[in-house]
């Protein structure tokens, strides 16, 4: 069996395939389904230091060959995290990583300070690529001086492991992964999701409350793939690929093109335990390749 574990940025995973937010919950809402020690990193639902509500429903949609979503951060806030999530997932076998987010700069580094209290997180994957709130979300990830600020920092607070988490939703990604890592980002995961909206015919309506939302599943794969391509070119920090992966050949493809190690989201909404069998997958692959080692099937595009 090949080695599978990669090292991105320092952190250290078993394997690398990782869960991406907002798609497991906590991770406890996994249980009943895998065991999560065995993932290569569990990265938790978006938090805020103040409790959300959410959007207002309707707020999720099925669309072509993908899922709009529009859940706006629903969380119970950092307190409600650290006295009841937090021991839970503490306990876990592998690295838990928190999504963070903001309306201000201010409540970003906020933020990452009191997550650096909590020993047993791995790291941030810090989020200003968010399409679907109205404060922060998606206008720090598409305007390239915020983006700067709020990187340079919440790195001046946060001493772990940082992931930048970047938007598609910009004329050119590379420039902003190029600002993650002159700021002191450790990675970047991409991406998030792609903005979109769905009508219904019947009623002349839209189908999210909010009209417009995010979209992920394998839709967006084509722009996800070419969007790590491209981003794994132009920085020396580790790519983590997220976008439409739904199984190995998904994952290895994305590894392929540049990625250290990949999110599965929307595939878990389909069959939960679709990370632990693209783990068992992925194996198979660099077994029936030759690759000995997970790391080195990352950047082996035959251009």
């Amino acid at each position: 069996m090949a080695d599978l574990k990669v090292d991105i940025g320092g952190l250290v995973l078993k394997n690398p395939v990782m869960t991406a937010s907002g798609t497991c919950g906590f991770g406890t809402e996994l249980e009943p389904f895998i065991d999560v020690s065995s993932l290569g990193a569990l990265v938790v639902k978006g938090t805020t230091i103040e409790s959300r509500e959410g959007n207002p429903y309707p707020r999720m949609a099925e669309t072509a060959s993908g899922m709009l979503n529009s859940v706006g951060l629903q969380n119970k806030g950092f307190e409600y995290f650290k006295r009841n999530t937090y021991p839970k997932v503490r306990e876990y076998n592998t690295a838990v990583l928190v999504n963070i987010n903001g309306g201000s700069i201010e409540e970003y580094v906020e933020l990452s300070e009191r997550i650096n209290e909590l020993d047993d997180i791995a790291g941030i994957e810090l989020n200003i690529s968010c399409p679907n709130v109205k404060m922060g979300g998606m206008a720090f990830g598409t305007h390239l001086p915020t983006s700067e600020k709020v990187i340079r920092e919440v790195r001046k607070v946060y001493r772990k492991h940082l992931m930048v988490k970047l938007s598609p939703n910009v004329t050119s990604i590379t420039d902003f992964a190029r600002v993650a890592e002159s700021e002191g980002a450790d990675s970047v995961s991409l991406i998030n999701t792609l903005l979109g909206m769905a009508v219904d015919a019947e009623t002349r309506k839209p189908v999210l409350a909010t009209v417009t939302g995010g979209l992920s599943g394998p839709a967006i794969k084509p722009v996800a793939l070419r969007m790590v391509w491209q981003v794994a070119g132009a920085v020396n920090i580790p790519v983590i690929g997220i976008g439409g992966i739904m199984n190995a050949d998904d994952a290895a493809e994305f590894m392929i093109a540049g990625a250290a190690a990949v999110q599965i989201g929307t595939a878990m909404f389909i069959e939960p335990t679709a990370p632990l069998d693209i783990i068992k997958g992925l194996n198979e692959y660099l077994d029936n390749n030759g690759f000995k080692k997970a790391k080195d099937l990352t950047r082996t595009l035959n251009e």
